[in-house]
């Protein structure tokens, strides 16, 4: 039995792998909430998972993603504007 995947199911495992990474070194305290490389791995993480809907739609998961994407920008723009991290 030979399992094949095609490359947008590969492009939103690496999402996903991205957006677990980003969340297990936020729980281990490797990275912090409001840093710039927490948002790059969900910002990233979500738009390879947005790819992968494009191609295999599934609404729930879209707006989700979408919203996760918008969510990890704003934050990737606070802290451009703000490089102070919050207490």
């Amino acid at each position: 039995m030979t399992v094949t995947f095609q490359w947008p199911t590969i492009i939103g495992l690496i999402g996903m792998l991205l957006t677990l990474i980003a969340y297990y070194l936020l729980q281990t305290r490797c990275l912090h909430g409001n840093g710039v490389a927490y948002q790059l791995l969900n910002a990233f993480g979500s738009a390879a998972i947005i790819v992968s809907l494009v191609y295999a739609f599934n609404l729930a998961a879209m707006v989700l993603e979408i919203a996760w994407l918008a969510i990890s920008i704003y934050g990737l723009v606070l802290g451009w504007r703000n490089p102070h991290p919050r207490p």
